[in-house]
């Protein structure tokens, strides 16, 4: 007993004496984060989630997080859900969150990442980016309003260069406008970064790149632990209370009621399959959670399939590879588009990700139309699930 409370002691004062060189501005407490201390403390359990991309889903800060809440409270039993996913968006978060965040039951503290994603993968608009974030952040709100949340912004050379030069990258600032709408709680990684490369003492390099190498994940940890040290001084809170949830939603047609619909629920047209793909037989790489399940694939001999749904928006998920082809849609036999599925990642890899075919309609029930449409040789559709809000 007495080792582990030693080498609980020294760990605790190892992540403590490295946290002196780190600028408050880069961590920054909006609201109060005490009901998740008090649920850890009273109760002796706690569910803690992470999202975000390939950041969180990768052995980085997610870990050490969870190692440092571990010894922050060593008689607290947790809950760690990793909710982090390649390559995705705050857009398809919106759309996950449900699945794999809020059907796991309340959650005590939300850690969420998706600067990085909105910029190089999805390279959404600054709506784009309100879109998604707000939609994760009023939906989780709305549904689990005792619920902490700290937000986290990582960085890619571009960003990093922006920031150096004086400037917000486009997704830090859509963010930055949800967050203080909602009172959230945001660890400024990068700029933190930007500073300790511009003063002499860490380099890009050390740090790792885009995907941090584990002294970046370090600094990451450490500045998380300095902002839920500062927010968990003092008393405990007597009782946890909800957060504050704004009247009216920065967009009206935000995800917030972001929601996955199966394909395998719907009625089928003709040369539409759900089922999983002859993967062996199709060229680029594949990533394994995508294999060894039931998708909907078509090409462009299919008859047009139609869908029935209520709401805002509609869009698809999707994995877009080397053979990924147009999507034609027609919503309420009026208005008309198509996207192209084949992305900058596709050329060689099964790349996911979704898209919002139409956001902004008229709340009430709806339908739309999909037909797929070959294009420059590539005749393939392949969607996951389709997204509703």
């Amino acid at each position: 007993m007495k080792t582990t409370l030693s080498l609980l002691f020294c760990s605790l004062l190892l992540w403590a004496t490295s946290l002196s060189a780190i600028n408050p501005d880069n961590r920054t407490q909006r609201g109060s984060l005490g009901n998740s201390r008090l649920t850890f403390e009273s109760t002796k359990k706690g569910r803690v989630a992470f999202m975000g991309g390939s950041i969180t889903e990768m052995n980085g800060y997610r870990p050490m997080m969870m190692e440092w809440l571990q010894g922050k409270f060593p008689q607290t039993e947790f809950e760690f859900i990793n909710a982090g996913i390649s390559s995705t968006c705050s857009t398809t978060g919106a759309f996950r969150l449900e699945r794999d965040v809020l059907s796991k039951g309340p959650i005590d503290l939300f850690f969420l990442e998706f600067a990085v994603n909105d910029d190089q993968d999805a390279k959404h608009s600054y709506e784009g980016c309100v879109l998604g974030m707000e939609g994760i952040i009023r939906n989780f709100r709305r549904n689990n309003p005792k619920g902490d949340l700290v937000v986290t912004y990582f960085v890619n050379p571009s960003m990093l260069e922006q920031l150096r030069g004086g400037k917000t990258p486009l997704p830090m600032a859509a963010h930055e406008e949800v967050l203080k709408k909602y009172q959230i709680s945001r660890v400024h990684l990068a700029r933190e970064l930007a500073e300790c490369i511009d003063s002499g003492t860490f380099t890009w390099e050390e740090f790792g790149g885009t995907h941090p190498k584990p002294p970046g994940n370090r600094l990451c940890a450490n500045i998380h632990a300095e902002l839920l040290n500062q927010a968990w001084a003092g008393s405990l809170v007597q009782r946890a209370f909800d957060h504050p949830l704004p009247k009216n939603p920065i967009k009206p047609n935000s995800f917030f009621h972001g929601r996955f619909l199966s394909p395998g629920q719907i009625q089928l047209a003709q040369g539409w399959d759900f089922s999983e793909p002859d993967w062996k037989n199709i060229s680029g790489s594949k990533r394994k959670r995508y294999l060894d399940r039931a998708l909907l694939h078509a090409d462009s001999s299919a008859k047009p399939l139609t869908v029935s749904f209520s709401g805002r928006a509609f869009g698809v998920f999707v994995v877009g590879g080397p053979d990924a082809a147009k999507l034609a849609y027609e919503v309420d036999g009026e208005r008309k588009g198509e996207v192209n599925l084949y992305r900058h990642y596709s050329k060689k890899l099964h790349y996911p990700f979704s898209v919002a075919l139409v956001h902004d309609l008229p709340p009430g029930k709806h339908q739309i139309t999909l037909t797929p449409m070959a294009f420059e040789n590539r005749d393939s559709v392949r969607i996951l699930e389709f997204c509703l809000n």
